[in-house]
């Protein structure tokens, strides 16, 4: 891995970028963040001024003003770039925007350490114009773009039933067993951990909302402020424990919601 490596994060979910710096630097010490930027307008306006002290940039796709993509339509941009983003409708594109990988949203340490190593082996490699490293990602990308989970075979009453991911209201655990929950009342006994069911979902359709809970987006009747900047969720059916988002997923939440 490169030792001095000199990133721009552009992503307007202030935790977030914090997570994604701690992150790094816990990688690499030597990592310097030269900036953060939260929007498509600061960031045009800073590459123009500074587009040759950074090695590397880690971008969101979807921002508060707009898609991330419009930053390289206006201003030239030779340096590749890595899309963090939580949604995997955008993959083609990306990779025709300086994107040497797309990485979804929640990220940890091992999937950034991967794409690290990804962009040393692939910026090393003189070999390959710009031309070619593309068409060698977009190849990689029929194997890497994830495909979520449209039905599950629910073992239920002695028979095997198929049932439709979307129509799935919410994923509870209680005494390490998962159920899933319907729209009527009927709950099924799950074969995943949470953990199994976050990366298999759809993210979005579904959310993590915290440690007990996965709630699908139409299930969702309100959300309220709660103590200490948390927001409390009321879904259908109601579940009989209370859904609390924490705050520093209160942010990504919202926008989740509100797409």
């Amino acid at each position: 891995m490169k030792k001095y490596l000199h990133i721009v994060i552009i992503e307007d979910e202030a935790a977030t970028a914090r997570n994604l710096e701690y992150i790094l630097k816990e990688i690499n010490p030597e990592i310097q963040i030269v900036k953060t930027l939260p929007s498509i307008a600061e960031a045009v306006d800073w590459f123009r001024l500074n587009n040759s002290v950074y090695n590397l940039i880690f971008s969101d796709i979807r921002l508060s003003d707009g898609l991330s993509f419009e930053i390289f339509r206006q201003v030239s941009i030779k340096k590749p770039v890595i899309f963090v983003t939580a949604y995997n409708d955008y993959a083609i594109e990306a990779f025709r925007n300086n994107g040497i990988d797309y990485v979804l949203k929640p990220f940890d340490g091992e999937e950034i350490q991967r794409t690290l190593l990804k962009y040393d082996t692939l910026i090393a490699d003189d070999s390959k114009n710009g031309q070619d490293k593309t068409e060698f990602l977009l190849k990689e990308l029929q194997y890497t773009t994830r495909q979520y989970k449209k039905s599950f075979l629910i073992h239920y009453c002695g028979r095997l039933i198929p049932v439709d991911a979307a129509k799935i209201n919410w994923f509870h655990t209680a005494n390490e067993i998962v159920y899933a929950h319907m729209a009527d009342g009927r709950q099924y006994v799950m074969e995943y951990t949470l953990e199994q069911l976050e990366h298999e979902l759809d993210p979005t359709l579904f959310f993590r909302a915290n440690r007990q809970f996965i709630i699908n987006k139409n299930s969702v009747d309100a959300v309220e402020y709660f103590f200490n900047g948390r927001l409390l969720v009321k879904i259908h059916p109601l579940p009989q424990e209370q859904i609390l988002v924490s705050k520093a997923k209160a942010m990504h939440f919202r926008k989740w919601l509100d797409q």
